[in-house]
């Protein structure tokens, strides 16, 4: 049974349905997603959405369904970029021009305070706060340039998201949903020296407004044998994990003691000085049904995709991703 997807728009091409079709198919592969290709039709899948390129002679139809609404102005935002690299222009039945860029909200800070010795905690509210407990762990933070008024990101007529750019560039940095509720929602960021977000969490006020887009960056992974490493940065997500994750899961944390008292009582949980060297020493067992997750510094996460393939992971076995660096 395919999913529900009741949100749907149609652009049309003029031309380079190849051309279209050769560039769908290597951002596919890029990001590992599933590439249904038929006689009628070339499909790729990604997000719970469908983006279809439908070849009609020498031009061609492209027909998105997705399960929001935010979804299908991602879809656009996405196919347009990628199809303007090569001079293709698409025409859509319907965009949003204008408006605030797909998934982002505006909310409100309602609470700051200092979570343990090296995270900050910080709660912002308003009506869209519930759907970023959904659909992904992580949303982008976007904080404007310090004495600058905030200019978000919006709808172009094209279907494209125009960003800020230059002085009013807003900073983009990636947090976890750690806690939410109908109204509000919770992350924290670990206290670092030169961290923009850090710089804004001493200042702000409650009621200054916040603006956040997504929810993105995947799910807890679904298989039944997980291990988790990652150090200070990848703690929240990993908590996140440990909350949502279906059968055995194992977690090596490397970062503060005092900064891990929330897990501390898991049996699950251990903390490291070495990451690569934990990770080294884990027996992942069989592969049937397991995933391996790593996240931590830029060249650490390299090191650590060397090592699970040399190990005889498959790609869809493990996830290695850079939090910083």
């Amino acid at each position: 049974m395919f999913p529900i997807r009741p949100y749907r728009s149609t652009g049309t091409l003029d031309s380079a349905s190849g051309a279209a079709a050769a560039a769908i198919k290597a951002r596919a592969a890029e990001w590992e997603v599933e590439l249904i290709e038929t006689p009628e039709s070339l499909t790729m899948l990604v997000w719970g959405c469908a983006l279809s390129l439908i070849p009609e002679g020498h031009s061609a139809r492209l027909e998105l369904s997705a399960p929001e609404k935010r979804l299908i102005g991602t879809l656009q935002d996405t196919a347009t970029t990628l199809l303007d690299s090569l001079g293709v222009a698409v025409r859509w039945d319907r965009v949003d021009e204008g408006a605030l860029a797909p998934g982002l909200s505006l909310l409100r800070v309602a609470r700051i305070w200092q979570r343990t010795p090296g995270f900050i905690r910080v709660r912002l509210a308003g009506e869209e706060a519930a759907r970023f407990g959904q659909g992904g762990l992580h949303f982008r933070l976007l904080l404007p340039p310090p004495g600058r008024a905030p200019q978000w990101p919006r709808v172009a007529a094209n279907g494209r998201t125009l960003w800020p750019e230059g002085e009013d560039a807003p900073h983009r940095a990636v947090y976890t949903t750690a806690a939410q509720q109908a109204d509000w929602l919770e992350f924290d960021i670990f206290r670092h020296a030169g961290s923009p977000t850090c710089d804004w969490a001493d200042r702000a006020r409650p009621g200054e407004t916040a603006g956040i887009i997504g929810p993105g960056g995947g799910g807890c992974p679904e298989a039944s044998r997980l291990w988790l490493f990652g150090d200070e940065t990848a703690l929240p997500a990993i908590a996140r994990t440990l909350t949502e994750a279906p059968g055995e899961v194992r977690a090596v944390l490397r970062c503060a003691p005092e900064d891990m008292a929330d897990l501390a009582p898991d049996p699950r949980v251990r903390r490291c000085d070495d990451l690569l060297a934990a990770l080294d020493g884990a027996d992942f067992g069989a592969p049937e049904d397991r995933h391996v997750w790593f996240a931590g510094p830029a060249a650490e996460a390299r090191e650590a995709r060397r090592r699970l393939v040399a190990r005889g992971l498959g790609k869809r076995e493990f996830t290695a991703a850079a939090y910083w660096g």
